[in-house]
């Protein structure tokens, strides 16, 4: 595949995983995974991120709301939060990496 092609299509992709998470947000809560995509990480850094902001809510008692989400026919048990919710969480988070330190400035204001 030609090289431009593929960068257009994974900003294209990129794109779509984030205004998907952002209208996820809007109909109610949402994992802080889903959270961090909405704020422009990648999948992967996502989930870093989010791992990282659900040691801080352990640390903070902020409690979500416990779910089931599907993927691939597989159901698993996860925790959502309101975006007021993740602003308190991302007060505690401090992180070095400057894509992550930019995630958690987006987060903040989202509230």
């Amino acid at each position: 595949m030609i090289r431009s092609n593929r960068i257009r299509r994974q900003a294209v992709r990129a794109r779509r995983a984030q205004s998907r998470a952002q209208a996820r947000i809007r109909r109610g809560p949402a994992t802080l995974a889903t959270h961090a995509i909405a704020a422009g990480l990648g999948v992967k850094a996502a989930r870093t991120v989010a791992a990282s902001l659900r040691k801080a809510a352990a640390k903070l008692g902020v409690v979500g709301v416990t779910g089931v989400a599907y993927r691939k026919g597989r159901a698993r048990a996860c925790v959502r939060y309101t975006r007021q919710q993740v602003a308190v969480i991302v007060t505690v988070y401090r992180p070095r990496k400057p894509a992550y330190v930019l995630a958690a400035s987006k987060l903040a204001l989202a509230a």
